[in-house]
């Protein structure tokens, strides 16, 4: 394993606490990532926060900017739900 670790650097030119920084970096934000779509019930961005391993940039992003999007499917189908029902009694 040690071999292939320093054939990795050699080749590449990374050195060993570069690895093991962007490691750590990866990780931290992919955990907090993990633990904001688990409690908001975003099963989608969890296996896809799973899935794809981006340095850290696609759970940042999920973090600042898609969990705070709203879910406008749900709201317009409920309301539509709503005014289907009225209709309805009206024409009663």
């Amino acid at each position: 394993m040690a071999d292939y670790l320093t054939t990795f650097m050699e080749q590449f030119g990374i050195s060993i606490w570069l690895l093991i920084i962007i490691l750590i970096w990866s990780t931290v934000w992919k955990l907090l990532a993990f633990w904001k779509s688990a409690r908001k019930g975003s099963v989608i961005w969890f296996i896809i926060l799973a899935v794809f391993n981006t340095v850290g940039i696609l759970p940042i992003l999920y973090i600042f900017v898609f969990s705070k999007m709203k879910r406008f499917e749900f709201k317009s189908k409920k309301k539509n739900s709503k005014k289907t029902s009225k209709r309805k009694s009206k024409k009663k």
